[in-house]
């Protein structure tokens, strides 16, 4: 009667959340192993090997364990609970320890060795041969080819590391939630409009409040509020309670968790052949080595601080002319960096928000571009119910009306979602199976009181054309086999899809169709995006600083060795970012280390340079769309064809240069932030 034990008869195989309790995970979970399990010793004993009966009965395998995981992690990320976080605590290292048995099979591995060997032998399409590439791959770097004596090492490594990254993630929620600001007087709220009051009351009250503000935090450095809150000091406890997330001496102190897990992942490391965690990653992302990675980052940041520099100096000069009588800090920037782009460019970000209503920017934006390039449309099935009462489903259909799968929204910040937003999906596109994308984005926009419209601004409009740009590479995916399906691609490759979809946010034809005043309808005056144009670089020098900050600080903590020892967290971070030269006291790096979930819970270890390694790409690709003719079927058609409905199926790389007939070049991102 387990949920799991089948496929969903729900359309699309959507998940079926109603039937779903709590107490159903554990023994699926459990179940699942074991049935997979099974399914690899029916593969060993089933003669010599073949592509049929070890490849392809491999990629078969695991399905409920699948189901049960999708599912799980994704309800973990925006809606947990204790019981939840106790079965992801007891699940971590088991599923660890799972798929060590099955990476770590040696006998497995010579069967997928002796196929890949004969691969091209096998009278295979392009896309199998890749399949056999990629197990191949997959499971030397998992460390097939170690000894028994290195394995049994290499499995209690991984078992510790599924541990620690567990209880860092659960300290950050706790810590982010635990954090949140508490205003007793609304004066002390000066400068936020009446929907961000509202919202900030209806925090309160939920947590038992009433009659009082909270300004929740997020999971960045800084806040939202902070472009415009009037009061200097509730600026400050923000930011400084923003920096001290899970760098607390208290249960969520995640400082002696976080070196645990650098040291380990350098063991790790050493024990497969390589100098470093950064080199080991590396290996199988575009980049393939760090110092192809610093090479990049070494070319802009000089700039990029320089330009940060310069944005400060001419805050400081805003400052003093209001006779401020104090030096700019990081809970300053955000409030006069909006003082001085209005002053020098007539632009205010904080007018655009009227304009940027939810329900207009997702259906006369994010969808109606989608409908423009890939002829895709969207439908509103209120009939099925999703993973939270908050969160919605829509059922998309090709241009010719062919079933193409369903798209989840869940848009709204809460006590039990982590922080941040993404993209994930619940089933994954494949031919192999017969089944469709069921795939969803999670935000974390502050909910407004009972009536009110929700104001996006200008940051979370761009967020959400950016989570939908993921959410497109998973809906058009077009492949054979699960191992490929839609962002089943490099960590350094996955951002570019998205980062593209940014474009049309501003894209005029798609900007006079979303951005009407939500009161008058009035369109968003055409001055002020020109305005706007003409800004484009302005404030790029802090954002690429705080940025390439945390791209460093990841790099640093996984460039160590097992001969290297850090003791003090705060030291270690600022002799990484000094090092580098991006150590100037207003612009903090995007993360601090004790709550970068990122790299230390978040797939993204050694990884986090891909945001500006993919930009390279999508600066470039930009570029090719305003060349070709922009917003129209036939280049959407191309990118789809081309790139998006490949997935994983092909080099990714190579895939860029088929959409666009050439290789990268840097200078598009240089000229973009401003930084030639």
């Amino acid at each position: 009667m387990n949920p799991f034990a089948h496929r969903s008869d729900l359309p699309y195989e959507l998940p079926p959340f109603e039937a779903i309790r709590d107490d159903h995970y554990l023994p699926a979970f459990y179940e699942g192993c074991a049935e997979q399990l099974a399914e690899v010793n029916a593969i060993l004993e089933s003669g010599s090997p073949t592509f049929e009966n070890t490849i392809l009965a491999l990629e078969k395998s695991g399905r409920m364990l699948f189901r049960v995981l999708a599912v799980f992690y994704n309800k973990s990320s925006a809606d947990t609970n204790d019981a939840i976080d106790k079965i992801e605590e007891e699940i971590a290292p088991k599923l660890s320890a799972h798929s060590d048995a099955i990476n770590l099979n040696a006998e497995l591995f010579a069967r997928i060795e002796q196929i890949h060997e004969s691969r091209h032998d096998l009278n295979l399409d392009s896309e199998s041969v890749w399949l056999i590439e990629r197990y191949y791959r997959d499971f030397v770097h998992a460390g097939a080819k170690l000894g028994a004596s290195d394995r049994a090492e290499l499995m209690a490594l991984n078992e510790k590391l599924s541990k620690l990254g567990t209880k860092f993630s659960q300290n950050v929620l706790n810590d982010t939630n635990d954090l949140a600001i508490l205003v007793e007087d609304v004066s002390e709220l000066d400068g936020l409009e009446p929907g961000q009051i509202d919202a900030a009351a209806a925090a309160a009250e939920s947590r038992g409040h009433k009659g009082k503000w909270l300004i929740t935090m997020v999971n960045y450095t800084g806040n939202p509020a902070l472009a415009s809150l009037t009061n200097r000091d509730l600026r400050e406890r923000i930011m400084k309670a923003s920096l001290s997330k899970g760098g607390r001496a208290n249960d969520n102190d995640n400082r002696a968790l976080l070196l645990e897990m650098v040291k380990l992942r350098a063991q790790r490391a050493h024990l497969m052949g390589f100098k470093s965690h950064a080199e080991y990653v590396l290996s199988e992302q575009t980049a393939g080595h760090p110092d192809r990675v610093h090479e990049m980052l070494r070319k802009i940041a000089p700039a990029a601080v320089a330009n940060a520099r310069a944005e400060g100096a001419a805050i400081q000069e805003m400052i003093d002319a209001e006779n401020g009588n104090f030096e700019l800090a990081s809970w300053d920037w955000s409030l006069f960096t909006e003082r001085v782009r209005l002053a020098k460019y007539n632009v205010d970000t904080a007018k655009f928000k009227p304009y940027f209503e939810l329900e207009r920017v997702l259906n006369d934006g994010v969808f109606w571009a989608a409908t423009k390039l890939f002829g895709i449309t969207f439908k509103p099935r209120t009939d099925l119910k999703a993973h939270h009462p908050e969160a919605r489903v829509w059922e998309v259909h090709n241009e010719d009306g062919s079933p193409l799968g369903l798209y989840i929204g869940d848009f709204y910040t809460r006590d039990s979602k982590r922080g941040g937003a993404w993209m994930s999906a619940f089933v994954e596109q494949n031919h192999l199976l017969g089944q469709l994308p069921v795939v969803f984005n999670n935000m974390n926009v502050p909910k407004p009181s009972e009536g009110t419209p929700t104001l996006l601004t200008f940051d979370e409009t761009s967020t959400l054309f950016h989570e939908f740009g993921h959410a497109l590479h998973g809906l058009l995916s077009n492949v054979t086999y699960p191992r490929f399906s839609g962002t089943s691609v490099e960590r350094d490759f996955v951002e570019f899809p998205s980062q593209v979809n940014e474009m049309w946010m501003l894209w005029p034809e798609v900007l006079a169709n979303y951005a009407k005043h939500y009161e008058t309808g009035e369109a968003l005056p055409l001055e002020w995006v020109e305005n706007l144009n003409r800004a484009e670089t302005f404030n790029q020098g802090f954002e690429t600083t705080s940025y390439l900050a945390a791209a460093i600080l990841d790099l640093a903590w996984h460039s160590l060795t097992v001969e290297d020892n850090v003791e003090d967290v705060e030291s270690f971070e600022a002799g990484a970012i000094a090092g580098y030269g991006l150590d100037y006291a207003p612009v903090h790096t995007r993360y601090r280390s004790t709550y970068f979930s990122h790299i230390f819970d978040g797939g993204y270890s050694a990884g986090y340079y891909g945001y500006i390694w993919s930009e390279v790409l999508d600066a470039d690709t930009v570029d090719w769309f305003k060349a070709n003719g922009g917003l129209t079927r036939s280049n959407g058609q191309r990118f789809r064809d081309a790139l998006l409905s490949r997935g994983g199926s092909t080099d990714s790389l190579g895939m860029f240069r088929t959409f666009t007939g050439h290789d990268a070049a840097i200078e598009p991102l240089l000229k973009r932030r401003g930084l030639i």
